[in-house]
């Protein structure tokens, strides 16, 4: 037996194809493997950053809602002030000049002493003049706590605590 022998030469190719292919094909089930392990232990980082991140969530919403809770208990608190008239809503008003009445000409003014001439509003209009101010305060409030969220997702996803 020659090794120039055809089938001798047929025999060494068909090894060395042979070992190539079967080393490939380990290779490739080696390398799924890996791969399917490192899936698995970036899915479970994954889980644990969207859990953190719905306790954060979660933690953002009580606060919010213990917040609106106490302006509600002002307002409340406030609405029944103004309806038993322990607080006054008053405006200023221009002063209606009295022509009947004429000022005397030797009496001065005093100096830093201004008078002003205000007029008292009623409980309706003035609960209804607050509750704008009421609106813009729970929007504020909502407004910081979507601030406070996305900073707070922000900061989590980063990476820092």
């Amino acid at each position: 037996m020659s090794l120039f022998n055809p089938y001798v030469l047929l025999g060494i190719i068909l090894a060395i194809l042979a070992s190539f292919g079967g080393g490939y094909y380990k290779g490739g089930q080696d390398e799924f493997a890996k791969q399917q392990m490192e899936i698995a232990r970036l899915n479970t980082e994954a889980r644990a950053v969207e859990q953190k991140m719905a306790e954060e969530a979660n933690d953002l919403a009580m606060k919010l809602k213990k917040a609106e809770n106490n302006a509600k208990l002002a307002i409340q608190k406030r609405n029944s002030d103004i309806d038993s008239g322990a607080l006054k809503l008053r405006i200023p008003v221009k002063a209606a000049s009295c022509p009947a009445l004429p000022a005397p000409a030797d009496t001065p003014a005093p100096a830093g002493d201004s008078v002003q001439t205000t007029a008292e509003l009623d409980s309706t209009t003035a609960r209804l003049i607050v509750a704008i101010t009421d609106q813009g305060d729970a929007n504020t409030r909502q407004l910081n706590a979507c601030i406070d969220a996305y900073n707070t997702v922000y900061q989590t996803l980063k990476g820092k605590p």
